[in-house]
């Protein structure tokens, strides 16, 4: 695991080195290593631009480490190159990241350009993307825009039911707040249906309940 950090990490170098050793093999007469080190170095610059260091990224983000994350994130210098289903995850993890610092323009710049990426593989992104983009809207004030798109993700469908029911409970605030009560008290009942496991979600369900239970209609 080491190897492969530190290999992803200075993916170019070791593609100098290997076509060094190419030229090199060249010029002893060696074809058999000057073919090994020249289908090396070309396998090794198709993953640099095709996949980065995504694997870097997505590895200090489930460790929580948001400055490591942001810091591999920045050694991608071509994103456009990179493969569709990676590029896809490429700007949503700049999306989340860039929300984390507060950087809401620039957050809902990159989820844009994620919703965008067309591909079979990514159909199931949708959702989530839309979802974010919803909540982008709600954190810059916007809260007509941001119930539209977490409508528009509910619609598109959501894989992960902590993020679902996350959904929900914000559709329940926001009818909540438009005194549209009956809606407001079916996505309540949808959220808490769905059983999250979420510390965070489980202690809102608990805390919005007794709002409910007095909610008229």
């Amino acid at each position: 695991m080491k190897f492969l950090r530190f290999y992803i990490l200075y993916r170019l170098q070791f593609i100098i080195i290997l076509f060094g050793l190419g030229v090199l093999s060249h010029f002893y007469l060696d074809p058999v290593t000057e073919w090994i080190c020249y289908s090396l170095a070309i396998i090794s610059l198709v993953l640099y631009f095709m996949m980065g260091t995504m694997r870097l990224v997505q590895e200090a983000v489930t460790d929580g480490d948001v400055d490591k994350a942001m810091e591999y994130l920045n050694k991608i210098k071509f994103p456009r190159l990179l493969f569709k289903p990676i590029r896809s995850g490429y700007y949503m993890l700049q999306s989340n990241l860039s929300m984390a610092s507060n950087d809401l323009d620039k957050a809902e710049l990159s989820i844009r350009k994620s919703l965008k990426i067309k591909s079979k593989i990514t159909g199931d992104m949708e959702g989530a993307n839309l979802m974010q983009l919803g909540f982008i809207e709600l954190k810059k004030g916007n809260t007509k825009q941001g119930r539209v798109h977490l409508l528009e993700a509910v619609k598109a469908g959501i894989p992960d039911k902590d993020s679902l029911a996350a959904t929900y409970l914000q559709l329940c605030s926001i009818e909540g707040q438009r005194m549209q009560y009956k809606m407001a008290k079916q996505y309540f009942k949808k959220a808490k249906d769905l059983k999250p496991k979420n510390d965070e979600i489980v202690s809102q369900i608990k805390s919005l309940e007794k709002q409910i239970n007095r909610m008229p209609g």
